[in-house]
């Protein structure tokens, strides 16, 4: 994943200077869009929301609109394959939705400069026919820890970290910060999987955790395996993770982060068709309505779903940023003084755990 790469560059990413000739597109009277999705559409989480997105276009624009998709792409030279294979049957705008089709998303657009090219979670927009959008999750992380560490009665938190980059260690320190602050004596462990999608690997890690006690578990992979593993144990909870997850409201769901993605889709398309569409970099979150909070069950007592909702709408009104200080990094060195916040370049490039969080970051 080239994670150096990636770490000294990321920081860059958000209102990073776009390339010159990134004019407006010419107005279309058809659009042919088409996605790529790392896992299948049926793995109730990332891939089956950025599908959700895709119907929603569909559905916006009816026969000005046709949409193609390919589910269970592997990142890397599988996806430049794929990617190609679309430009070359017409698609005028190509949505690659997983963090590894970055490098392949801007070796692709250089061959096929007429056909726009959205890659999701990336920093890099080499080309002026590629563009970024991400979505704030760190927001989410801060709601579900305060839930967490509210409901925990083992004061052992968990979570399933796919691979160690900005965007999941940001999620993990704000879901630490925000269930710490609901509950000093929390402890947290860090299980990582090395996978966005492996249900058996993402069950492997949710039962690790449950060994060493942990009775509630967030998780940054795409299937619904760490809510069926936490379901076969009393007492764990978790959060559904991409989607709501409904499917395990009535067992260890007690809520979740949403990626709502059918806005960002049905807008990108629909600047194509009016002819103002344009290179850009987008990173919005719950204000925006892109990151939501699932419904909290009643397992959550009032009192405790009062807060976290309360935390959600500060949240969105922008009275509260989840990384304010003072907060330390893990080795007890200053990050942010008292009330300061911290920068967009920080969260994307985010390379260290908060100060409480045990173990390393692999590098």
């Amino acid at each position: 994943m080239l994670r150096r790469t990636l770490l000294a560059t990321a920081a860059l990413g958000l209102g990073m200077a776009l390339s010159g000739g990134a004019a407006m597109a010419a107005r279309m009277d058809k659009v042919k869009a088409c996605f790529i999705y790392v896992g299948p559409i049926g793995d109730g989480g990332w891939t089956f929301q950025h599908h959700e997105g895709a119907l929603a276009v569909q559905a916006a624009y009816g026969d000005k609109v046709e949409i193609q998709w390919q589910e269970t792409v592997p990142e890397g030279a599988d996806s430049e394959r794929v990617m190609t294979q679309m430009a070359l049957g017409g698609c005028n705008i190509i949505f690659t939705t997983s963090f590894g089709y970055m490098d392949p998303t801007n070796a692709v657009a250089a061959k096929f400069p007429d056909v726009k090219f959205e890659h999701a979670t990336g920093y890099k927009r080499e080309h002026p026919n590629v563009s970024t959008y991400n979505a704030r999750f760190y927001e989410g992380r801060a709601v579900q820890g305060h839930i967490a560490g509210k409901m925990t009665k083992s004061n052992k938190i968990g979570y399933i970290g796919s691979f160690p980059i900005p965007e999941v260690v940001s999620g993990i320190n704000s879901y630490f910060l925000h269930a710490k602050k609901a509950n000093p004596n929390v402890e947290l462990s860090v299980v990582w999987a090395y996978t966005w999608f492996d249900p058996a690997k993402e069950a492997d890690a949710a039962k690790a955790l449950i060994d060493q006690g942990v009775d509630v578990i967030a998780a940054h992979t795409d299937s619904t395996a760490p809510l069926a593993e936490a379901a076969k144990t009393e007492g764990v909870i978790g959060f559904g993770q991409a989607s709501d997850m409904a499917a395990y409201k009535d067992g260890p769901r007690v809520s979740s982060i949403i990626d709502n993605w059918a806005p960002y889709y049905v807008k990108r398309v629909g600047q194509l068709l009016d002819g103002t569409y344009e290179q850009t970099d987008s990173w919005e979150g719950i204000a925006a309505g892109e990151v939501e909070i699932g419904e909290i069950t009643d397992k959550v007592p009032a009192d405790v779903k009062a807060e976290a909702l309360a935390l959600r709408d500060a949240i969105a009104a922008g009275t509260y940023h989840p990384f304010t200080g003072p907060i330390n990094k893990q080795d007890g060195s200053v990050w942010l003084t008292e009330g300061q916040t911290a920068s967009d370049g920080d969260i994307l490039g985010m390379n260290f755990y908060v100060e409480g969080i045990t173990g390393d970051i692999p590098q």
